[in-house]
């Protein structure tokens, strides 16, 4: 047992959070609170919250206002950009003030910023002074961290929003800054997330009637195309969910002013997530991606997309997924395994983060599941706890124009193993591994 989890377990919960409260109030001070002379939006939901921020700060940044970014994959501020190698979406306060910092001394006039339950249930966001707020989704996730209930993880993304009006206005180049919620309301839960107080209210949506609505969304191997009433956005990223991540951009930048043109531009210019649908090429003659699908409707999603850009139904898909154990939600495991049997030709079980769990335990919950949707170990089932030779093993099953899918990690700078980090980057597997191969 590790230092950390012996006081989770002896010291008092409250004891604790008063703890994590002091830090984060004792960084804000240090740091002269550097959030107050930033606009500052913050992104919360189960998932998309990397992506989302990156299509804001493109839409921002490449329309002349300097962006500062925040998040799971990567750091931003302007146009200099570093990985996060903290395993954590919101890193310690006083890293998260000191980047806020580095951000007002650069002249970033924005701060997009993922906002994680954890961090918040951990005060990360006391002392940062929030403009806008954005609702992505909410799916089960992390759920033991808040005594096993769905609805204590969604209260503890709601403070994200109540902290919003507890505030008072910025005054920024002599402009007062609104504080607005944008919910998607296509989630069953965006009533709630709508519920608290701000100067204004908007809703993007897919298939709701919504303030912005994407309509017409055609997916091809180079990206994605929508419509926001009779205007066509193009992005560079793989997926129609990421029309889902695009649309807080378009909102965002419409509220600070920015054309139209202006706003397709900063999307269309994005090439890159680190991470998130990245394409790995190495001149190999199928396709490579690396993605962050670490849950069901994640895994759901990254299949589909396959599904629609695959050249010919004789292609294979090839998917090499995992899931995570210290306290993350067992629950998933069997739905991620039972996708994966039903909409990959060839499935890869193998380690993402076990951290001190039995990584054989978490593995046989996807595989058993994937069996008992008929696929057959070694035959298109295959269970590889070593990371690297599980990629090795799905990237050896691929044939001219299949596509081969590596979930669980994205762009993550680490990987944790019988409570031990170990340094890793799935990019840079995938590419070391192709290179052997060619």
């Amino acid at each position: 047992m590790t230092l950390k989890s012996t006081i989770r377990k002896y010291v008092p919960e409250n004891i604790i959070s008063v703890y994590h409260y002091t830090l984060a109030s004792l960084a804000s001070l240090i740091y002269g609170n550097p959030s107050k002379d930033m606009v500052v939006i913050g992104i919360t939901g189960t998932k998309g919250k990397t992506s989302t921020a990156n299509f804001i700060w493109s839409a921002l940044n490449n329309s002349g206002l300097k962006t500062g970014l925040i998040g799971t994959a990567n750091i931003r501020i302007g146009d200099k950009e570093s990985m996060n190698e903290y395993h954590m979406t919101m890193p310690g306060r006083f890293k998260l003030q000191n980047l806020m910092s580095q951000m007002v001394k650069d002249g970033c006039k924005y701060c997009v910023m993922e906002v994680t339950s954890e961090g918040i249930k951990q005060w990360r966001h006391k002392g940062i002074i929030f403009d806008t707020v954005i609702f992505t989704n909410l799916t089960p996730e992390h759920l033991p961290s808040h005594g096993g209930s769905f609805e204590n993880y969604k209260k503890a993304k709601g403070k994200l929003f109540e902290s919003l009006s507890q505030n008072q206005h910025k005054i920024i180049d002599g402009r007062k800054i609104n504080k607005t919620i944008i919910v998607n309301k296509d989630s069953e839960h965006s009533d709630y997330f709508l519920s608290f107080k701000a100067d204004k209210k908007i809703t993007y949506a897919i298939n709701n009637p919504a303030d912005f609505v994407a309509k017409e969304i055609a997916n091809n191997y180079t990206g994605v195309d929508f419509k926001i009433d009779s205007t066509v956005f193009s992005l560079s990223i793989l997926g129609t969910f990421n029309v889902y991540n695009a649309l807080p951009a378009v909102i965002v930048a419409k509220e600070a002013g920015f054309r139209d043109e202006l706003i397709q531009e900063g999307l269309k210019n994005l090439n890159l997530i680190p991470g998130r649908m990245e394409k790995i090429e190495e001149g190999q003659n199928f396709t490579v991606i690396v993605d962050y699908a670490h849950e069901k409707q994640s895994m759901n999603a990254v299949l589909d997309t396959a599904k629609e850009i695959v050249k010919e139904t004789s292609n294979k898909i090839i998917v090499l997924l995992g899931a995570e154990g210290g306290g993350r939600d067992k629950s998933k495991r069997p739905l991620m395994g039972e996708i994966a049997a039903k909409k990959a030709d060839y499935v890869v079980v193998s380690n993402v983060d076990p951290y001190e769990d039995d990584p054989k335990e978490i593995l046989e919950d996807i595989a058993r599941a994937s069996e008992n949707h008929d696929k057959k170990r070694d035959e298109n089932l295959f269970v590889v706890e070593d990371r690297r030779e599980g990629i090795k093993k799905a990237l050896s099953l691929a044939s001219k124009n299949d596509i081969v899918i590596i979930t669980g990690k994205g762009a993550e700078q680490s990987i944790y193993i019988g409570g031990k980090s170990y340094p890793w980057d799935d990019r840079k597997v995938v590419r070391e591994e192709l290179g052997n191969m060619l």
